[in-house]
């Protein structure tokens, strides 16, 4: 059970958020048109969730191999070839996403130290940004995982 949900978890974390998402952006429509107020907070959680969803997208995009990428010249490599861009592509996303998580954590650690509120809800800012370091290392995780079943299956 505990594997399953794993192998599922950006799903059903996305699912949820997106469904957060939905709710208070029509909560907000309705109270705008039938109260004439508009819920101030909406915009606020609705971008931040949002980059919640770009970043388990990422995770679910390595994690399947749909990842984004430019293959004309790929294609046309001999199998070596193919091998070496695939290991250099790897540690370069491995590289990448590492940098992020560690840029990540000292920006939440920066928010905390110095006290930063969101402005609409006054709630601490490192609530919506923790989202960086934590799913930077998720998607870290599913590049290993994606590459090595690559290996295994000698695929490149």
């Amino acid at each position: 059970m505990a594997k399953k949900i794993f192998d599922h978890f950006e799903e059903i974390l996305g699912s949820l958020i997106l469904m957060v998402m939905a709710v208070i952006t029509f909560a907000n429509v309705i109270t705008r048109y039938f109260i004439f107020q508009a819920l101030a907070f909406t915009e606020e959680v609705t971008i931040n969730l949002f980059v919640w969803l770009v970043m388990l997208g990422t995770a679910i995009a390595f994690k399947k191999g749909t990842n984004l990428s430019m293959t004309f010249i790929y294609d046309l490599l001999p199998r070596k070839g193919k091998k070496a861009c695939f290991f250099i592509g790897t540690i370069m996303s491995l590289v990448f996403f590492a940098l992020l998580a560690y840029l990540g954590y000292l920006e939440v650690v920066d928010e905390i130290d110095l006290g930063v509120t969101t402005e609409s809800l006054a709630i601490p800012v490192y609530y919506y940004t923790i989202a960086l370091p934590v799913f930077s290392v998720l998607i870290f995780v599913r590049i290993v995982q994606a590459a090595l079943a690559t290996i295994r299956r000698n695929e490149f």
